[in-house]
Order: C-alpha cells, then sequence, then structure tokens
C-alpha cells in the first residue's frame, strides 16, 4: 500500500509498505477513507518529537470501513464506517474507567521508555513515534486499528466522511478545551482563543455551543482570522495589534474570564519585553517556544481558567510561572479524551449544530500530494488551513 512517511526532519515522503495485518483478537484492519494532516504533525515533521525513526507511517485523524475484524470483535463488523480516535485505549485499565482515555496505563507498548520521561505510561497514540508506542499511522491506505472494540464508533449512512472525519481529533481536542473553561450560558463568559488553526478554530465554534457571551480570537493569518471572524469570534491580528493591551481594551479592563492556547510548541511572536528577551534566547536552542502560553497566561483575568490543548513534548522555555501563580490561574490541559466525546459530538453534527468539515481547504485523492501538501500546511500558502486525502479516490 502507499503511506506517507516521516523520513528525517523536514523530509516527508510517500513510500510502497507493506499491508497492515491482524496481531490481536481485538484488531480490525480498516481501508481508509478520508485522513488528515493535524498541526501537529507539523511537529514531527519540524523535528520536535522525539523518538521517531525513518520509514514511521504518519497520521492520527482517521475514518474508515472496516474490511477485515480480529476473532474477539463482537461490536464491529464488515462494512461498518468507522472513525478511529488518536487515542488508543483499552477500555478496562482505572485510567479508561474513570474516563482519562488519553493516560490509558495499558496500550502503550513503550509505556516503560515513555514513564522515564513522563514517570508514568500513557496511551499509544498513532503514527506519533516510539515513544507513543510505535504504532503505524492513518495516511495510509490501509491501517490496523487495534483494542478497536474500546474507541472507535460507527457512523451512520447519513453524514458524510468529511463531516465525521474530524470526530478522530480536533473537534474533540477544541470541544475538550472549550469545556475546561466551565462555560454555561448563564456565565456570559468571555473567552479568549490563541490560534487559529484547526484546533482553535473547532474551539471557537465549541466555546459557542456551551454558551460562551464572546469569543476573542488570536492570530496573525489573514484566512484563519477570517474563518474566526465567520464562526462569530472577535480577532486580534497580533502583527498590528498588541494582544494584551488589546484585550484589555476590548473587555473595559476586566480580561477574558478564560483563555485557550491552541498553539504549543512552536509559537511565534512577542509582545512585552520578558517575551522579547525569551525569543532572542530561544531561537539558539532547540527548546520548545512558550510564546502564545506566555501571551494566554498574562492575557487571562486574575482567578480566571487556562485551558491549554497546545502539544508540547519535552523542554520548555521560560514560562511566567510566577504570573500563573500569582494571578491564583487554573491550569486545564491534557491530550484529549476522544472516546468520552465521540456519541455526544456525533449528535451534534447530525443535528446539525456544526459541520466540522468548514475548516478544509485543500483536498487530494493521491497520497503521492502528501509531501508537498505537508509543505503548503506548514508554511500557510495557498491560503491551506486542512488537508483531506481520500487515497481510494
Amino acid at each position: 500500500m502507499k503511506a506517507l512517511t516521516w523520513q528525517k526532519k523536514g523530509r516527508i515522503t510517500c513510500e510502497s509498505v507493506p499491508d497492515p495485518v491482524i496481531r490481536d483478537g481485538r484488531d480490525v484492519i480498516i481501508k481508509v477513507r478520508a485522513c488528515a494532516i493535524c498541526g501537529s504533525d507539523l511537529h514531527l515533521m519540524d523535528g520536535m518529537m522525539p523518538s521517531m525513526q525513518c520509514g514511521d507511517i504518519l497520521g492520527h485523524e482517521t475514518m474508515g470501513e472496516v474490511i477485515e475484524v480480529g476473532r474477539d470483535i463482537t461490536t464491529l463488523s464488515i462494512g461498518d464506517r468507522i472513525v478511529v480516535p488518536f487515542t488508543i485505549s483499552c477500555g478496562a485499565c482505572r485510567q479508561c474507567m474513570w474516563g482519562n482515555w488519553s493516560c490509558c496505563e495499558r496500550t502503550n507498548p513503550n509505556g516503560r521508555q515513555q514513564a522515564e520521561t513522563f514517570g508514568y505510561p500513557l496511551a499509544g497514540l498513532y503514527g506519533y513515534s516510539h515513544i507513543t508506542g510505535g504504532f503505524a499511522g492513518g495516511q495510509a491506505e490501509y491501517l490496523r486499528v487495534p483494542y478497536a472494540d474500546a474507541g472507535p464508533i460507527v457512523v451512520p449512512d447519513v453524514l458524510g466522511d468529511e463531516q465525521v472525519l474530524f470526530l478522530s481529533d480536533i473537534f474533540p481536542t477544541g470541544y475538550q478545551a472549550a469545556e475546561n473553561c466551565d462555560i454555561t450560558p448563564e456565565a456570559e463568559k468571555t473567552i479568549a482563543v490563541w490560534g487559529c488553526g484547526p484546533v482553535g478554530q473547532m474551539a471557537i465554534r465549541s466555546c459557542f455551543l456551551l454558551g460562551a457571551k464572546r469569543v476573542i480570537a488570536i492570530d496573525e493569518v489573514p484566512e484563519r482570522l477570517a474563518m474566526a471572524r465567520v464562526g462569530g469570534a472577535e480577532t486580534i491580528d497580533f502583527r498590528h495589534q498588541n494582544i494584551q493591551q488589546t484585550l484589555v481594551d476590548m473587555t473595559d479592563g476586566r480580561g477574558p474570564d478564560a483563555v485557550i492556547e491552541a498553539v504549543g510548541m512552536e509559537a511565534h511572536g512577542a509582545d512585552t519585553m520578558m517575551q522579547k528577551v525569551g525569543s532572542a534566547l530561544l531561537s539558539a536552542t532547540t527548546l520548545e517556544r512558550p510564546f502564545a502560553l506566555n501571551q494566554a497566561i498574562l492575557g487571562c483575568r486574575p482567578g480566571g481558567i487556562l485551558s491549554m490543548p497546545g502539544v508540547y513534548a519535552g523542554a520548555l522555555g521560560p514560562v511566567m510561572m510566577g504570573v500563573l501563580m500569582n494571578k491564583g490561574l487554573t491550569l486545564r490541559t491534557g491530550q484529549t479524551n476522544v472516546q468520552k466525546y465521540l456519541a455526544p459530538l456525533l449528535e451534534r453534527i447530525r443535528n446539525g449544530d456544526i459541520d466540522p468539515s468548514f475548516v478544509i481547504s485543500h483536498r487530494s485523492t493521491n497520497l503521492e500530494d502528501g509531501p508537498d501538501l505537508y509543505e503548503k500546511f506548514r508554511d500557510k500558502r495557498d491560503h491551506c488551513t486542512k488537508v483531506v486525502f481520500r487515497p481510494h479516490g
């Protein structure tokens, strides 16, 4: 089969690789109907995630048709169309039972290695390095889905592939980020969102679904800011506006009640002298860049909530911990517990509350286009906001 593979920092290629096979009774094999490039895949491309190996198959936003089932699978049948969560969870350990699906204790075969960095093993992830299990990803013609009875959801025929594809990651990720802000219609909260990429866009719309009064979206890319405005957000273009002062002015000095940092480890930009100094220092290091995180800490009102879906992997540059502590902020973060949200968010889509496919700008039926589309997405060329492949046309 064809698949998109990581070769080295900055190099993604389309290669012919062996088809996946059933390895365990709880496996299924799917024919990939749609898959996408995620913003966190760009961290892999940029060499920011440790333990990638030449030839690793990328991708963790995938849906497809079941073509083979393991002997122990009773919940899925050949021909079912399913969405695959990017977190691989067993469904039976204490973390899964608590609803912390992304912290599953059993699915990462390299959990001992991961525990050396994180203290404990966490859930395996598709196509996201060997420290998260070394699982083949879904930017391919076929995918092996382990623990398939504890994650994937069957989707109804009335919904198209692109409508449901983002249940695999970015829609639940944006929704969890919004939910972490304790939004209710009665609270009439103002939420500020750093980053108007795909996760930021889903977070903006999720804030409104939950009843936020206002959402202020922060970015520098014109098409992303325009998309945020279509979703109902007010916007700040940090190329031309000082983020902190503009937030103060827009909220009559009160500040946003909660902030969402949807940028992560490769943020750009600096407002304050502290951030400018940090920017100068980090430009000469391999540390992850917390510029958006620091801006969010500064921008949130005292006593507010900082929700952080943005991905970080390791050592981080200087973070305003003193500001966070002295302002009494509550920090909420973590990989997304996708399985928790699949059924309710599928119902949201089915009811017409949201169609997540709005974020797609580029489509291809040929994985050979993958390397070029990775570069377009990374470099924000050709108004590229989200890439979807249909490997079988």
